[in-house]
């Protein structure tokens, strides 16, 4: 873990309610897909746990969707402005357990680090598949940047306003895959480990006081006892999941 100021170069609307953001500053401690940054905002006592869509060498995107007081300031903020930040939390995904053609699965705010994860599997020579779930076309975002790195993009909204009406598991259904990773909220997680034919990794969401560990206030139970989402996880294995 590390703290920094990160400046601000771009902050913009891309669906409904949902901004991306990049910060410019260090890093060096994004060592994984599913790892999420903590911000600080004036004015608020707890920093907001963000999930990594993607890095580079000096910069760091996320995706973030207004739903309270903390993100509406976030919305209003721009390029220029600074940020005091808290990067190379949670544990990330094990890209090694892929297989040749792994399929990603993100619900709403949990499609931006699926966008990493797919990036560095297409690096390694894999062919992963994609699905995006939304609950209604205006909230549909980030389908052609996956297309762009060279991924099968499925989309389903479950109003049907969109691509597949239904939810990321209806589209599972329909797919062969050699292992799979999700991000999503936690009705997603429990229908896709009800659905999935293979082993597999799942992002948690959940509330976080501290976000690296010390604080306990996020802790889950598993079948190798008690772990913190924030320190332990995010990214929980298919195996170790207690529902």
């Amino acid at each position: 873990m590390k703290q920094g100021i990160f400046e601000i170069t771009e902050n913009r609307m891309i669906a409904k309610n949902t901004y991306l953001m990049v910060l410019k500053g260090d890093v060096s401690d994004i060592t994984a897909s599913g790892q999420f940054i903590n911000i600080k905002l004036d004015g608020f006592f707890l920093r907001r746990p963000i999930s990594v869509c993607d890095v580079n060498a000096d910069s760091v995107t996320i995706i973030y969707k207004v739903v309270g007081k903390g993100t509406e300031v976030m919305a209003k903020m721009s390029a220029g402005e600074r940020l005091d930040v808290l990067t190379g939390l949670g544990n990330g995904y094990d890209l090694s357990k892929s297989g040749d053609r792994p399929v990603l699965l993100g619900g709403g705010a949990g499609v931006p680090p699926m966008y990493m994860l797919c990036r560095l599997l297409i690096e390694e020579g894999k062919k992963p598949s994609v699905i995006l779930g939304f609950n209604t076309k205006d909230e549909v975002f980030f389908e052609e940047e996956f297309k762009t790195l060279g991924a099968d993009v499925t989309v389903t909204t479950a109003d049907g306003s969109y691509g597949l009406k239904g939810f990321v598991t209806d589209a599972m259904k329909q797919m062969e895959y050699t292992y799979f990773y999700t991000c999503g909220p936690e009705p997603m997680l429990k229908a896709i480990d009800k659905t999935a034919t293979t082993s597999g990794q799942l992002s948690f969401e959940e509330r976080m006081g501290c976000g690296f560990g010390a604080c306990m206030g996020c802790s889950c139970k598993t079948k190798y006892g008690n772990k913190r989402i924030c320190k332990d996880g995010p990214v929980l294995e298919r195996e170790e999941i207690i529902w």
